[in-house]
């Protein structure tokens, strides 16, 4: 891996761990990159207060193409990491990484799948074999990081409904059969979002078992030899072509100890157009097979006959990326923190899906900039650390870009697990992600609306806007469980996690709701990411602000807010702070 010099000033600070120093004296953009080795040169004029302006020179600055869609563990991806750091250390925070330095070291592994060499298919009692194509039918990968080839033999198709095993709900789709070496197909999102139910798990809102990292990890535990998800636009809240541009090309993970030795062998998804032609073969309906699904007492359905069978080949590499961690030491209690998380990563480059010449074919540009995922939530946590980093705080602030939520919110898991300062000690969080650049609204949307006081603190301060909160208008998609909050929120950490909303002051919320179509349709997780100077920011500017109120407020008090009675998270909250 190659290592990026970042400047020598920051070089001086992180080698000393001293104390904050004043932000210094803007330079010229000449200046800027003469001084430093960063593939971007960093602003010369952002100021302490928040603009627009600011976060468009941030925001377009990490999207740009330079960086090659901030691939982790890549050179441009890796580069996007030290321009991040230099940045923080431009407007005055001090390393929170290890070693004095900003970085947390984040060992991963990146799986290519040789399609050419790889195949997934299923096979009827007549012996006749249906080949599912990869990206028109299929996308399959395995976990497995200790082997180029990996196998299964024909085995039997079971399916297993939704997949969950859920005694809260007291529901078990697995039932007490034994499924050890079988193939599993299951639906995606939960028996509430089918019914509408709200008695049944959360009702159209997604829980936990809705979300496919959770399928493929119980199907693991039930020692399936593979997991197959059957795609449906709406219950996964996302069309095939997210599928197709999200799991193809590089899948990283994190380095695990027994090298994913306890996952299935193959992992996918199908389309709802092949699921119907692998249920037809076994003389079933797919429409029936869902509505049993959604009922208590489902009990996994053999597809008699068919069997299935599928072999990956792939190139394994192993590599490094880095979450970026910065700190403003507090006066009176420096121990404890207020917290805001972005991530910085995206999808990277992928040759092997661009299909129009240079300035031909912008959509099939082979670069996935990720603009409003997530230069837009990076750019946002930068401007607050320099906007509180004039300020005199009582508790210390920690600002933490992640890496690799992209590969399943895996940066913002393993600093949970590695924390850098005490998770009992953090009091709350902020995290940003996706901001569409809409321009200003009447509201802001909370995800995972219900949570926590920090709700109650927000409202507060949107009030001075004349701004309300709205909960999320598609809880059934499951976006609280989509970002890298959830990570520290399973530690306890009681965490806020808003958008910008959807009432346009200009348009309302018809306008704002199909600009957000428009967005999920065209540009989520495709090359069509881009920034634009077009981009109407200002509304995006009262969210920061607002997201920088609330953080100071905590950052300058003694309060502690926490999760409201009854939240799923409220219990080890209270024991990790029964360890103060």
């Amino acid at each position: 891996m190659k290592k990026y010099l970042i400047s020598a000033s920051l070089i001086v600070l992180a080698a000393c761990g001293a104390e904050k120093t004043e932000a210094p004296e803007p330079k010229t953009e000449a200046e800027a990159a003469e001084e430093t080795a960063l593939l971007m040169p960093l602003p010369t004029d952002t100021t302490a207060d928040i603009t627009s302006e600011d976060l468009a020179v941030r925001i377009k600055t990490l999207a740009d193409d330079t960086f090659e869609g901030r691939g982790p563990g890549t050179e441009t991806g890796e580069a996007a990491a030290d321009w991040v750091a230099a940045e923080m250390q431009r407007v005055g925070l001090q390393p929170g990484g290890e070693d004095g330095t900003f970085f947390q070291t984040v060992k991963m592994i990146n799986q290519t799948v040789d399609l050419s060499a790889s195949s997934l298919t299923f096979i009827a009692g007549d012996d006749t074999e249906m080949p599912m194509e990869a990206k028109k039918d299929a996308v399959f990968w395995t976990k497995r990081q200790n082997a180029d080839h990996v196998s299964f033999d024909p085995t039997d198709v079971v399916f297993v409904g939704y997949g969950a095993v859920a005694p809260e709900y007291d529901w078990n789709d697995y039932g007490d059969q034994e499924l050890t070496g079988k193939t599993v197909i299951i639906l995606v999102n939960d028996p509430g979002f089918a019914t509408g139910d709200t008695d049944l798990f959360k009702g159209k809102a997604m829980t936990y078992y809705g979300r496919w990292t959770y399928k493929f990890e119980e199907a693991a535990r039930q020692g399936a030899a593979a997991a197959i998800i059957i795609h449906e636009t709406e219950p996964a809240a996302y069309g095939w072509d997210v599928v197709t541009g999200s799991w193809s090309g590089a899948q990283s993970d994190l380095v695990r100890s027994n090298g994913g030795e306890d996952r299935a062998t193959l992992e996918g998804w199908i389309t709802r157009d092949a699921a119907e032609k692998l249920f037809s073969s076994a003389g079933l309906d797919l429409e029936e097979m869902k509505e049993a699904a959604k009922t208590p007492g489902f009990k996994p359905v053999s597809l008699e006959g068919i069997k299935a069978k599928g072999e990956i080949t792939q190139t394994i590499e192993q590599l490094e990326s880095r979450n970026v961690i910065g700190t403003l030491p507090g006066k009176t209690t420096p121990d404890e923190y207020m917290m805001y998380t972005a991530h910085w990563d995206h999808l990277g480059k992928k040759p092997e899906q661009k299909t129009g010449a240079p300035g031909e074919d912008f959509y099939a540009d082979q670069i996935f900039n990720g603009a409003v995922d997530n230069a837009t939530g990076t750019a946002a946590l930068l401007e607050i650390a320099e906007a509180m980093a004039a300020q005199d705080l009582d508790r210390s602030a920690i600002f933490a870009a992640v890496t690799l939520e992209e590969s399943g919110l895996l940066g913002s898991a393993y600093f949970a697990e590695n924390p850098t300062v005490p998770l009992n000690k953090i009091v709350a969080g902020i995290n940003m992600d996706g901001a569409l650049p809409i321009g200003r609204t009447k509201d802001m949307v909370v995800i995972g609306y219900g949570a926590s006081e920090l709700e109650d603190m927000l409202k507060d301060v949107l009030a001075k806007q004349d701004r309300v909160i709205k909960p999320d208008s598609k809880p059934e998609a499951g976006y609280f469980y989509r970002s890298d909050h959830v990570s520290f929120a399973k530690k306890g950490v009681p965490m806020l996690y808003a958008d910008g909303g959807e009432d346009k002051r200009d348009g309302g919320i018809a306008a704002g709701k199909a600009a957000a179509a428009v967005y999920t349709a065209e540009r989520y997780h495709k090359p069509m990411d881009e920034y634009s100077d077009d981009w109407d920011l200002e509304g995006f500017k009262e969210d920061i602000q607002a997201f920088y109120e609330v953080g100071l407020q905590i950052a300058q008090s003694d309060e502690w807010p926490t999760w409201y009675p009854g939240n799923e998270f409220e219990a080890v909250r209270k024991e990790s702070l029964s360890k103060h």
